[in-house]
């Protein structure tokens, strides 16, 4: 079976830097909020270009803590709107309706599965205070347009990063293009821990300040809380983990852009419908996503053919249980994406075989 993301085997690579990395947390005696968090946040601001970078438990987190920050603030309040595109990864929305604000779905445009900019301001109302661009599959989204937007309106920019770390657009980095940013390190991600970790990224050192007290139970010294804060704090342990895995990222990338080439010239089956690219920079392939109208049939055949498949996503947000107040809304583009999107096996430890197979099974069927 090719796998779809052969974990065990991409972290066989960094092995006895990870098996050192955790031998020194471990004889550290220090595990909360120490040396290695320091080092890790550095190391990843100066991957980002930015000024902070701040450890939390995971990516959820990261835009629940943005956007809570912005409300401790005076920025937002309780039934503020923010704009978010209506085929994201559930969390982009739940961060949102966590922290008592409105999601407002903006469908994506279907080339770049990214949300459209040309549909943001017939959303925008005296209630909307930000827009929360998805950087989906690790595609940037048209930032230029998106920041235009959000001047002219006043409105606050979150990237969500979760898919993006590493993608360049005019010499600014993910993370450094709107006012802050979520991360998520989720093992699967372009940059993984071994578990549950995430980061948020900005240059702005009051809201910087904020969260570092809300992401510690509301608190910059021990026992006096500003806020009423959580815990959500990004561990020694992950950290110095990460850390390791950092300065291979770009390899990394680099290895699954060439893979990913072979894909878009290569494959030429009519039924199967290939990524756009832009800009090679400006796209880090978390995600190898097709679309096809016969998802199921294609999804068995790569099966038979010992072909390990992902859908991202099978039900869009809007039609979720947890939702139910938008059961009735029509968005075509999402549910169109949402029914035809297939996710290809991509990763840096690929071998060349098995990226020739998958061309081959995919242009017989």
């Amino acid at each position: 079976m090719i796998k779809f993301l052969d974990l065990q085997t991409i972290n066989q690579l960094h092995r006895e830097e990870l098996k050192n990395a955790f031998d020194r947390v471990l004889d550290s005696g220090w595990y909360i909020m120490g040396a290695e968090l320091k080092k890790f946040e550095a190391d990843f601001a100066a991957y980002c270009g930015v000024k902070h970078a701040i450890g939390v438990a995971n990516g959820l987190d990261a835009l629940i803590l943005i956007i809570r920050a912005y409300k401790e603030l005076g920025l937002f309040k309780d039934g503020d709107e923010i704009l978010v595109p209506s085929n994201t990864y559930i969390a982009s929305i739940l961060a949102v309706s966590a922290n008592q604000l409105v999601p407002v779905l903006v469908e994506p445009d279907l080339d770049s599965y990214n949300i459209d900019p040309s549909l943001l301001e017939a959303k925008i109302t005296e209630k909307t205070k930000a827009i929360l661009p998805v950087h989906l599959y690790g595609q940037l989204c048209d930032m230029s347009a998106i920041n235009a937007i959000a001047k002219k309106h006043n409105l606050k920019v979150i990237e969500d990063c979760a898919q993006a770390h590493g993608a360049k657009k005019d010499g600014l980095t993910a993370g450094n293009i709107g006012d802050a940013a979520g991360f998520s390190f989720y093992p699967g991600k372009n940059l993984g821990a071994l578990g549950d970790a995430g980061a948020i990224t900005t240059n702005d050192d009051e809201l910087a300040v904020a969260i570092k007290a809300l992401l510690n139970y509301g608190s910059h010294v021990k026992y006096q809380n500003i806020y009423k804060g959580v815990n959500s704090r990004l561990d020694e342990l992950q950290a110095a983990l990460l850390g390791v895995k950092l300065k291979t990222l770009d390899m990394e990338t680099s290895v699954k852009r060439t893979i990913v080439n072979r894909y878009l010239t290569e494959v030429n089956n009519p039924k199967i419908q290939l990524p756009k690219v832009r800009e090679q920079e400006a796209h880090v392939w978390h995600l190898f996503v097709v679309r096809t109208n016969d998802r199921e049939a294609l999804q068995h055949y790569l099966t038979k053919n010992e072909i390990q498949t992902v859908i991202h996503y099978p039900i869009p947000p809007h039609k979720q249980t947890a939702y139910k107040e938008w059961a009735e809304l029509s968005l075509p583009i999402s549910e169109k994406i949402h029914n035809e999107v297939l996710s290809l096996p991509l990763s840096a430890v690929m071998k060349e075989h098995e990226v020739s197979r998958v061309i081959e099974v995919l242009n017989a069927y």
